[in-house]
């Protein structure tokens, strides 16, 4: 065998392992391609999920925050329109024309009688001040005090105070009939 075809020989059997190589690596590559792949997927599939989960779950909280707010935003409204139901109801109380006012101061004053011990002074509320003098009787008329109408009884040595005061009337009437009056306003 001479050099030449030797040296043929070689280079076709090195040509041949280098094709082997080659092939061997390609086969390779796409094995380790395909798995890189298929992981790839498999990662993004989870991905995917877990940001499905993330975003169902923030739309759920989101609607729930929303659903919160607009239930603050109807107590605050209904609030304010308790407030001014009530502002305006202690207005028309407070006027001095109010319609059966007088009768009222005479309902009170009885009222008073019957509850009073002797010596008692009685402090009216300017408002009512001369309706409460012409139907005093018994009565000591002392220091005017404040409040929408009516008065106050007061021992002689401070001890007993007895309110007959309208402020006092409203806020009870208010409070027992407030069940009532959120029927009315929101039925």
């Amino acid at each position: 065998m001479s050099l030449e075809s030797l040296s043929n020989q070689i280079e076709a059997e090195a040509n041949a392992e280098a094709q082997e190589i080659i092939e061997a690596a390609k086969n390779q590559a796409k094995i380790i391609r395909s798995e890189a792949e298929a992981e790839a997927e498999n990662h993004m599939k989870q991905v995917l999920s877990r940001a499905e989960k993330d975003a169902e779950q923030i739309s759920v909280e989101v609607v729930a925050s929303i659903r919160q707010q607009n239930q603050n935003a109807g107590l605050i409204a209904r609030r304010i329109v308790l407030d001014d139901t009530y502002s305006a109801s202690r207005e028309a109380v407070s006027a001095p024309k109010m319609k059966g006012r007088n009768s009222l101061i005479k309902a009170l004053i009885k009222e008073a009688k019957s509850e009073a011990t002797e010596g008692m002074i009685l402090h009216p509320v300017d408002v009512d001040k001369s309706a409460i003098e012409k139907e005093k009787h018994g009565f000591k008329i002392g220091d005017s005090v404040e409040g929408l109408g009516g008065f106050t009884l007061e021992s002689l040595d401070g001890s007993v105070l007895l309110d007959f005061r309208f402020d006092g009337r409203l806020d009870a009437a208010w409070k027992q009939s407030l069940s009532e009056v959120n029927k009315i306003l929101f039925g």
